[in-house]
């Protein structure tokens, strides 16, 4: 059936310490269907867009196989559009622009054929929106959440509710602490999964990403790289590459979601090599799996005891 992805679709500027990029190819649901696209095919994507939007990126998604049936192409409108600055350490970021445009009234509507989907992927968009999507969907099997500080705040009893209708919720360390109003990460995942989530998963950024399950712990290292150059996306390709990995098996046993978590990081680990999704461009499965089998050979030893 493949993998339907929601989210946002947009044009980033980027400023860092090292350079800039003007209106480059952003948007949760594109870095999630992108680094998605190297397992699952297809990605079908959900989105919405202005007439502005360049006809070069439609042609990216459809050379990775991303279906478009679902994609909102709003005529005479304007596409959503994010300007950040990152500080030299980069895991500071200033948002500098925001205007939402046509993504102000995305309504998402999933196409009749595609509402049997089995693996969903739910980027950062307003919870009531996603529970939308999931009202349209037929007893999907496994369903992945992202949401962000703004939410949190503004939409907190909303989103409770989504946490008891999806399987994994990815938040990063700063919003499990915030959700749960808890500052211990370990004590935070467990309230948050007492909420009726089956498994959580929080970023901790350049220090890897941690698995909750009912009995387990698992910890995924991050990949030592010399040069960071803009970690925009990061998540989302995380979440893209996770949830494309589990779509292709079609298995989310435990110690399968564990490797879709390292697949997931490995994914992002090239993300941020390059400007927007430049870096993910372009991969070749072999490659993929070799800095698999780095991360693998990154947690591995021996107890000689």
């Amino acid at each position: 059936m493949g993998l339907l992805v929601v989210g946002s679709l947009g044009l980033d500027t980027v400023i860092t310490p090292f350079d800039r990029v003007e209106e480059a190819l952003g948007g949760s649901a594109t870095y999630i269907s992108i680094a998605a696209s190297y397992f699952s095919a297809p990605v079908y994507m959900v989105g919405v867009v202005g007439d502005d939007f360049p006809k070069e990126y439609i042609d990216l998604f459809e050379k990775y196989n991303i279906d478009l049936k679902g994609l909102q192409i709003v005529e005479g409108g304007k596409t959503f559009r994010w300007t950040g600055k990152y500080q030299y350490d980069l895991n500071i970021r200033d948002t500098l622009l925001t205007e939402l445009n046509v993504f102000e009234k995305f309504n998402p509507v999933i196409p009749e054929e595609l509402r049997k989907s089995r693996f969903v992927c739910l980027g950062n968009i307003d919870p009531i929106l996603q529970m939308r999507v999931l009202d349209q969907l037929d007893s999907p099997q496994f369903v992945v959440c992202d949401t962000m500080n703004y939410w949190i705040e503004s939409k907190k009893p909303e989103l409770l509710e989504l946490i008891k209708r999806v399987n994994v919720l990815i938040i990063n360390d700063s919003e499990a602490r915030l959700l749960a109003q808890e500052p211990n990460l370990i004590k935070a995942a467990k309230k948050i999964r007492s909420w009726g989530l089956e498994y959580l998963i929080i970023k901790k950024g350049e220090h890897g990403a941690l698995l909750f399950s009912e009995d387990k712990v698992f910890s995924a290292p991050a990949y030592p790289l010399e040069m960071i150059f803009d970690p925009t996306g990061a998540g989302d390709t995380f979440a893209g590459g996770f949830i494309g990995y589990l779509e292709k098996t079609e298995d989310t046993s435990i110690e399968n979601i564990k490797r879709a978590v390292v697949y997931g990081s490995t994914m992002a680990s090239f993300s941020v090599e390059q400007f927007s999704t430049k870096a993910l461009e372009g991969l070749s499965s072999l490659r993929i799996h070799d800095r698999f089998l780095d991360f693998m050979e990154i947690s591995r030893f021996d107890d000689k005891e």
